[in-house]
This record gives structure tokens, sequence and C-alpha cells, in this order.
């Protein structure tokens, strides 16, 4: 029976933008600062008397997101009072857009967007004190972009995949960190259940911090509505929370209409006329769009690079803008364009994550190290020393790698007398080999790798192995 069910999803995704000052003042955009209540100042504290002004650069900043989404600019909008009472909330209000906002429209991940407004963050109440509770207002005030997407996903994995790609968005313009751990992106979850093609009655999980959350929720919220069904009861339309700890959701309150809120549009702000301003314009705004994921992704793709190392050199930006350079310098050889990316994406990224601070090699030293390999000038394990000697001496891999003998040996004359020894030492393996035991083969190439310390070209060591041992 539960097959016979039908999950619909929308989500709501909250991203802290990353301007200098916050959304309606000039305080300082720094919400997580060690000192609670040290960015605040009248206006974004509410006091009488005081007007907001609205943030130019964060209205710049979501209409960049609504054109790399490819959707539909406003050219009127105003803000709008959306009016509820909570300690996090200074003004008895919080300024937000409702009818107008500033985009509308898009697509990410195969999912529709319905709009993107902006509006300004709350306060940030915590509870660890004891019996009270208490409130920092440096995230006040902070501009806040919102996305709505369409109720159209259909599982809790297609929900997390969508709201990575959208973090991965918004930092690759530059426009928020969008990190969930510090609540600079909060997710929150529309979820129904249905077996006909209407939408069942909906729950809304809120503030899901992490993307296994998003996951892990859908999926607990479908099977139980599908649960409460099946035993012929009737879902509720509520607001509800996830306990990380118990991995359920559980019910916060029941759930607010948009006229509960009670909108109206926000009389001390002006509207706005976005065809006035042109640098809103969106040529303007194209000119300042770098190359999105997606795009990175296909190029990429098209060069041949693998799908993980290419996922790596789309979400380290340092690790994947190194590529770019080297690519430049490889001047478009498929094969060692591959090389470099499987170095940059195991053995680079590998030094780096044992210090955060630690510099990459200049890519020409780099592009003269891959060159290295591909002649077969050093074998892979002479690669890697040699890749740990670039992260401490500014030098050419090839010099480095020959004070610390790691260059490949290929000279058959000197070969030969470590296949020698190797046969001399090992009689009855040569014995067992002769005897037509070819697996242990690999044996006598273990053997003379280890005498030369790994520098030995192990496919002619291979050879000079089959000739002696006939």
């Amino acid at each position: 029976m539960k097959d016979d069910y039908k999950p619909t999803i929308g989500l709501e995704i909250h991203a802290e933008l990353k301007t200098k000052s916050k959304m309606f003042c000039g305080c300082e955009n720094a919400p997580h600062t060690s000192e609670p209540n040290s960015r605040i100042c009248p206006i974004c504290m509410a006091h009488p008397g005081t007007l907001p002004k609205i943030n130019k650069e964060a209205v710049k900043n979501v209409l960049k997101v609504g054109v790399a989404l490819n959707g539909n600019l406003a050219d009127f909008t105003e803000f709008d009072r959306k009016n509820y009472f909570y300690p996090d909330i200074p003004k008895g209000y919080q300024i937000s857009q409702y009818e107008y906002p500033l985009v509308t429209g898009g697509r990410l991940c195969e999912v529709d967007i319905t709009r993107i407004h902006l509006e300004e963050d709350t306060a940030k109440s915590t509870h660890d004190k004891g019996d009270y509770s208490l409130v920092d207002y440096n995230r006040a005030g902070v501009p806040l972009m919102e996305l709505v997407t369409e109720p159209v996903i259909k599982s809790g994995k297609k929900a997390a995949d969508f709201a990575r790609e959208l973090q991965l968005l918004l930092r690759t313009l530059d426009i928020s960190e969008a990190n969930m751990e510090r609540g600079e992106m909060r997710v929150e979850a529309n979820i129904s259940v249905s077996k006909s093609e209407d939408f069942g009655t909906k729950t809304e999980v809120k503030n899901l911090n992490s993307f296994r959350s998003v996951e892990k929720a859908i999926a607990f919220e479908i099977e139980r509505q599908i649960e409460i069904l099946e035993n012929g009861e009737t879902v509720e339309q509520e607001t509800r929370g996830w306990d990380e700890n118990k991995q359920e959701t559980y019910t916060q309150r029941k759930k607010e209409s948009s006229q509960d809120y009670r909108y109206f549009p926000e009389p001390d702000l002006p509207k706005l006329k976005i065809s006035q301003l042109e640098e809103f314009s969106k040529n303007s705004l194209l000119s300042e769009i770098p190359e999105l994921p997606n795009e990175k992704r296909k190029r990429l793709i098209d060069l041949g690079i693998k799908e993980e190392d290419v996922e790596t050199l789309i979400l380290d930006f340092q690790l994947g803008d190194f590529f770019d350079e080297v690519s430049n310098l490889l001047n478009g050889s498929a094969a060692k364009l591959k090389l470099a990316a499987n170095y940059i994406t195991s053995d680079l990224q590998g030094i780096r994550s044992n210090d955060s601070e630690i510099q990459l090699p200049r890519a020409e030293l780099f592009v003269e190290l891959i060159n290295m390999i591909d002649s077969g000038e050093l074998s892979s394990r002479g690669a890697k020393d040699t890749l740990v000697l670039l992260f401490d001496k500014d030098e050419s891999p090839k010099k480095l790698a020959e004070e610390a003998n790691l260059l490949q040996q290929s000279d058959e004359s000197a070969l030969e007398k470590v296949v020698e020894e190797v046969i001399a030492e090992n009689p009855e393996v040569v014995t067992d080999y002769k005897s037509g035991n070819e697996n242990v083969f690999q044996f006598f190439i273990g053997q003379g790798m280890k005498k030369t310390k790994g520098s030995a070209n192990p496919q002619v060591l291979a050879e000079i192995f089959k000739k002696k041992l006939k």
C-alpha cells in the first residue's frame, strides 16, 4: 500500500548574504562575532523615530542569483511588513517581500523555482544557560535571501541534492558562505503525500541545518504521514521540528497562513523600479557572473576528467582554479590533463588537507612534474615523493628528484645487476616460478622495486626478469 502514495516536497531555503553592512542599517554584517549585541544600532533595534534604508548590495546579490538561475527579474518591487511577535524580532514585525519578489521563476537541478525574495534575518536565541533564554541581536537585520521551489521534489535525497547545488551556486557567486552549521543557510521542507494527483495536507519541517538532516527528516515525515493515513486518520497542517538525536520530527505549532502575518507594504521604504538602475540590468549583472557550477562540470567532463575528480575540482575553488591554470599550461593534452586532475584531487589535496594554510606549488612547476610522470622519468612513487618536496622548496621538480634519487631508472645495465641480485637471493622462488607458478612473478618485481627504493621503471624491470628467468 505504501507504494501507492506519492510524496510531494517543496523547499524554502534561507541564506544570509555576505554584505558589508546589514539589510536596513549601517551596522557591520558580522552575526558570528564573539561579543553578543556588539553589532547593533537604534535602527536594527527599532528605536522610535529611526528609519531603515535599503542595502543596494543585497538587492544586487539576489538579482545575480536570479540571472544565474535564468529567472525573471522584477521591474517593480517593494518591501512589506510581516507581522508576528517573537523576542528575536525587535520591531515586532519583519521587513520582507510578499507580493513583489525580486525574482520569479528559474530552474536548478531540474527543480523549478517559484520566487526569490529579500528580507532581514532575526536575532539568535540561546536556551543553554538555565531556565531562561538569551537573545543576541548581532544577527537581527542581516540580509537574508529566501528561495522557494515549486512542489515538484519527490524524495529527501533529491531535496538534499538541490540544497547542495544551491549552496555551491551561492559560494560560486561569492554572495554567501551558506555554511549550514553556522546557520548561514537554513532549509525548511513542505511535505505531503497523496494517492491521487491532488496534493495531500502538508506539514512544514523547519530549520534543517545539514544536508543529512534534510534527507532524513523528509524520509521520516513521508513515512509518518503514510502511517497516519493508513490508520484512517487525518494529517494535520502544522509546523514541525527535527530531533537529530531521536531521528524524528515533532510538533512545534499549528501552521500559519499568510493572512496570519497581516502583510502590508512597508511605509518607511521606497518602491523600487529596477529598470531605472543601469547596474541592475540583466546585461550588467551577466558581466559579473562567473562560470557557474553546471557549466564548469560540463567543461571538465568534456575534457575527459573523471566524474569524481570533476566534483572535487568544482567544490574546492582553490583546487579548481589551480587545475585551470595547469590546464592552460598543458595546452589541452588529454592524457596529461587526466593525470594532472588525478594528482591534484588525490595527492595534492591530501598534502594540503594536513595544513589548510599551506600554499600550493607554482602551476609551472606542477606541470613540469606532470611531464616527467608522462615521459616515464618519475614512477608513481617517485612522483608522490617529489610532490611533497615541491611544497617545501620552490624549485624544479627534476632538480629535487635528482637530489633525492627519485628519478625512475630505465638503464638496463644498471637494472640487470638488481635483477641478478634478486634471483640469487631467492632460489626457492625461482624454482617455484620455473615449475609453472607464474603468480610469483610479481614477487620479483616487488623485490626489484624495493632494492631501487621505487625508482626502477617497472616495465623495464619486468622485461629483464623475464629474460633472466627463462
